[in-house]
């Protein structure tokens, strides 16, 4: 009889085949630093190598895994590669990988308590860690895991909006500095506010919002009648790591009554570490902060969180009664996750957060935050020894900027931009780090972001030397 239809292999070839899979991420693990980090290639390419029609036969097992393991993942950026500083790094880590293995391969529903108690479980236990470490109401407080921050940042402005303005938000406006993250402004756009709701506010010379134009752009709108809502501060942009200054705009939105969001998806694990805890100061006073933890927290993607002071917020939000789940409701202790979001289905997120934290302890989660923003600064004092870098923006939460920019040259600034976008392009192109520019100050300058604890300074001085000649074959 053909039981094709079943989609199972034998137990001896599941065996196989997980060993097979687990080898090839331990080998990925032990020797990713000998590999390249970047991956080049066109359209024109891939298609050559992938495009094919859905097969109606089946392939040998075997033979596919091999395809993917040999053409598939080779022709990805390695991300937690020690050479990779671009954008945020996913530096993740192998115990998580295997939770999320775990939870994929028992398929765990993580949406309601009746389908999964311990699943709801561990994330309400992992939610409260998390609302302790940012000085948050544990008792109160709540929150919910996410598949990053562009969907942290809109389950919290979904709430804002439902909390502060009800089903009437034609008059609502909405505050953000010229550095927040792009997610916002998507969310923004999703939930349907004008492009005249949105005040985006200027930053100072430090990249901070400048708290007297945000002044005058509340005072302006009330006096045409409107009604300002909500402000969206950053606890760690990504452009330049800066932290707005939370403190005094917590208490304008105290003053004002307005909703104050955090948007600490890069910088807020910061708060981990004793200078990072510093800089995020007033962070507590929020209503609702986004984290990620697939940047800082070091776990694989994806994964990401919301934390608000009062839990009832999000059930008040996004509670939903249809007449499918009425009979799994539960109490109210038992939490059912898909009244606190978006999401109906959920994957068991929690569990690799859980076992990473468990396996390593917070004293080592501690260490690795504290190890990134000490190798930012300590490469901010190498930079600025030398004759041949600037420093645009100094080492803040790991993140620093810096544009080659040689003592004596004179070069002009559209000279300048040129030679740091091919520098960057060169050091792409040759596969051996992934280092990308950003515009600061209307400059092009070259940006790492060094969150990886893997990556050393030996790596970071290794990445400047090359980038130097390529200056000189440049100019």
């Amino acid at each position: 009889m053909d039981n094709s239809h079943k989609l199972q292999l034998s137990k001896e070839e599941m065996r196989e085949y997980g060993y097979q899979v687990i080898d090839s991420i331990v080998e990925h693990f032990d020797t990713e630093n000998t590999k390249k980090p970047v991956a080049l290639a066109s359209r024109e390419e891939m298609d050559l190598l992938f495009k094919t029609e859905a097969p109606e036969e089946a392939t040998n097992y075997k033979e596919v895994l091999d395809f993917v393991t040999e053409k598939v993942l080779p022709n990805s950026n390695i991300v937690t590669h020690p050479k990779s500083y671009s954008f945020v790094p996913g530096p993740s880590n192998y115990v998580s990988v295997m939770a999320d293995t775990l939870a994929t391969g028992f398929n765990v529903f993580s949406g309601g308590w009746a389908a999964s108690p311990a699943a709801a479980e561990l994330e309400i236990v992992t939610m409260n860690w998390l609302l302790k470490l940012f000085k948050f109401p544990t008792k109160k407080g709540g929150g919910i895991f996410t598949s990053g921050g562009s969907m942290a940042n809109l389950t919290a402005l979904v709430t804002a909006r439902r909390q502060r303005c009800g089903d009437d938000f034609s008059k609502a406006i909405i505050y953000l500095s010229d550095q927040a993250h792009s997610s916002n402004i998507k969310a923004i756009r999703v939930l349907g506010f004008k492009k005249e709701q949105v005040r985006i506010i200027p930053t100072d010379i430090e990249f901070k919002m400048a708290i007297n134009k945000l002044k005058n752009a509340i005072a302006k709108d009330r006096l045409e009648g409107l009604k300002p809502f909500c402000i969206i501060a950053s606890a760690g942009t990504t452009n330049t790591g800066t932290v707005d200054p939370l403190n005094e705009i917590a208490k304008i939105c105290k003053t004002e009554k307005l909703w104050f969001h955090i948007d600490g998806a890069y910088g807020g694990a910061a708060i981990l570490s004793k200078k990072g805890n510093q800089l995020l100061k007033g962070i507590e006073k929020a209503d609702s902060v986004a984290i990620d933890p697939h940047k800082w927290l070091f776990q694989p993607y994806e994964m990401g969180c919301l934390l608000v002071r009062n839990h009832k917020w999000l059930s008040e939000t996004f509670t939903e009664k249809p007449e499918y789940l009425r009979d799994i409701e539960g109490n109210q202790s038992e939490i059912n996750f898909y009244d606190h979001g978006i999401q109906l289905t959920r994957r068991f997120r929690a569990l690799k957060f859980y076992m990473s934290m468990k396996t390593f302890g917070l004293t080592a989660f501690k260490k690795a935050v504290s190890y990134s923003i000490d190798l930012a600064e300590e490469i901010e004092e190498h930079l600025r020894k030398s004759a041949n870098w600037e420093v645009v923006s100094p080492a803040t939460l790991a993140v620093i900027n810096f544009r080659y920019n040689p003592i004596g040259k004179n070069y002009s600034e559209k000279q300048l931009d040129a030679i740091n976008q091919e520098i960057s392009k060169k050091i792409v192109d040759s596969r051996e780090a992934l280092l990308v520019t950003t515009i600061l100050q209307k400059q092009v300058v070259l940006r790492m972001c060094l969150i990886n604890p893997r990556t050393t300074i030996v790596d970071i001085k290794d990445t400047l030397k090359t980038c130097e000649s390529f200056a000189k074959e440049i100019v």
